[in-house]
């Protein structure tokens, strides 16, 4: 009966502090279940499955994937920023600089 377990880890990490468990179950576990088991939700009670995004080693899964053995399953926080807002920012930064740059005279 041993042959059908397998080794998994479920990790989250904040700005201050991550957490990797280990999980050891039956094969055909979800990640959902592997998150169920692993107690991670009792050590971080703000983790909503219902909204969190899943990833498997930083591939974004969904919550019914089956695991193998040796997965690792991460629970990401919300984005605090929409990226491509935030890169539109950036550009528009960039270029209000560039133009402030030729418009100063230089001296000769």
């Amino acid at each position: 009966m041993e042959n059908n377990l397998i080794h998994v880890e479920v990790a989250h990490a904040l700005e201050g502090r991550q957490l990797i468990l280990p999980v050891e179950a039956q094969q055909g576990i979800t990640a959902s279940e592997a998150i169920e088991q692993s107690g991670i939700l009792q050590e971080f009670t703000d983790i909503d499955l219902g909204k969190s995004r899943l990833g498997i080693f930083g591939k974004v899964s969904k919550a019914d994937a089956v695991l193998q053995d040796g997965d690792r399953v991460e629970i990401y926080r919300p984005l605090i920023a929409d990226p491509k807002e935030a890169r539109k920012k950036r550009a528009a930064e960039g270029k209000a600089l560039k133009n402030r740059a030729r418009k100063t005279p230089t001296k000769a």
